[in-house]
């Protein structure tokens, strides 16, 4: 057992802490697009408020907060700073699917001896797992993508294991979990519209060795759970008995969500020190169609928080009927939990462009204006390939509804 460092710590004062940190987010902002990864400083603030250890079990030194409490410190993160809320999103939310799929041996050794642990992670497989005969997996390839990698203690990653036969098919998909000492992160998160501050890495591996244990024969896109999990029952804990697909959906949200109320204050802030041109002893402040660009905008991102909570919500009520046998938590309960947190960051999105930077002023597009940063990392956010599973989701939602089949249904092309 470790203990956690607060263990009288609140999901209220965890939030209240995400809040506190925004002015100095805010500050940091230019600095982090500049590091490509937000800096040391941020990442002490974020070990001593506790962030990385919202989801994780506390046997682990974690907290075991729930779903909601998280996205929650995400928004409130993504407010001061998208690419930052992108990053710790991205690297501290994998302590769930580390506790929940893998066997009490190899969470003891992963999360041991201290706790701290930080997991970046990218959907794709790459590579192939080879066993070395020694109780041991061979690793080699570059996972690109992979947001937080600069502070992760480790990398979540996805490959196929290796053929039976040369030359013959690989075979199934293999979830990993790889420690810091055997895969390096490459300096290629440049040239990118936004989130340029994330920390999308690529992760490099040479014939990394890893212990047999850290894999298992699974994709992050379907972990069935049916009736619990490992984790569950390891923890005692419904938190760690959920389907990924739909939670990872949920990040999204919230991190659209805090992006989209970052706007709406850069708005604020300028529609208020803008001069009227006619009427320089007035500001656009005073004009009904800024105020009215602005109620609408906070009328439907707040429409789009409210979703995201209930949807979290319902998604931690959907684990506890599964570990209660009630109702398992089955690929169409996934499907519908993931088309909600999608539909809520699209909202979130339709406002920030179409009603926010549309009638913000082209003098706040320029570089260096948040304005812009904040266009330029929600776009990116949005073509990201969780919000281009939006269709198929529908499409598999409908045919839920329906009594059709639907995990024939592709979510990625």
């Amino acid at each position: 057992m470790i203990a956690p460092p607060e263990p009288g710590l609140t999901e209220r004062e965890i939030v209240e802490r995400a809040v506190a940190l925004r002015p100095a987010l805010l500050e940091r902002q230019a600095e982090t697009e500049q590091l490509t990864h937000y800096s040391k400083d941020t990442h002490d603030d974020f070990l001593r408020a506790g962030f990385y250890r919202m989801l994780q079990p506390r046997r682990y030194g974690g907290y075991e907060f729930g779903v909601p409490a998280f996205y929650r410190v995400v928004t409130e993160i993504a407010r001061g700073c998208p690419s930052t809320g992108w990053s710790l999103s991205l690297g501290a939310a994998h302590a769930l699917q580390v506790a929940s799929v893998f066997e009490e041996r190899a969470q003891d050794e992963i999360f041991g001896p201290d706790g701290d642990f930080r997991a970046a992670s990218t959907v794709v497989p790459v590579g192939v797992a080879r066993p070395d005969g020694d109780g041991h997996v061979v690793l080699d390839g570059t996972w690109p993508y992979s947001s937080g990698a600069p502070h992760s203690t480790h990398y979540l990653g996805q490959t196929l294991r290796a053929p039976e036969q040369p030359g013959g098919p690989p075979g199934p998909w293999v979830l990993f979990v790889a420690p810091r000492t055997v895969w390096t992160v490459l300096d290629d998160w440049h040239g990118v519209l936004g989130l340029r501050g994330s920390g999308s890495n690529s992760v490099h591996m040479e014939q990394a060795r890893i212990p047999a244990h850290f894999t298992r024969e699974a994709s992050l896109l379907d972990l069935p759970v049916e009736g619990g999990s490992t984790g569950s029952e390891l923890h005692g804990n419904p938190l760690y008995a959920g389907r990924a697909p739909s939670f990872f959906q949920g990040e999204l949200a919230a991190i659209m969500i805090g992006t989209a109320y970052a706007a709406v204050d850069e708005y604020a802030r300028i529609v208020a020190a803008r001069p009227l041109v006619l009427e320089p002893d007035r500001t656009r402040a005073e004009l009904h169609d800024y105020q009215r660009n602005l109620g609408e905008a906070l009328g439907a991102i707040g429409t789009a928080e409210a979703a995201l909570r209930h949807n979290a919500e319902d998604w931690m009520e959907t684990c506890r009927r599964n570990v209660r046998g009630e109702a398992p938590f089955t690929l169409a309960e996934d499907n519908r939990l993931a088309l909600v947190f999608v539909t809520a960051g699209r909202m979130a999105w339709d406002a920030l462009q179409s009603v926010i930077f549309r009638t913000a002023g082209s003098r706040y597009a320029r570089d260096g204006e948040r304005m812009q940063r904040y266009f330029r990392d929600a776009a990116t956010c949005w073509s990201h390939v969780g919000p281009t599973m939006a269709e198929p989701l529908a499409r598999r939602v409908g045919c839920d509804r329906l009594g059709l089949p639907s995990a024939h249904i592709p979510l990625i092309p």
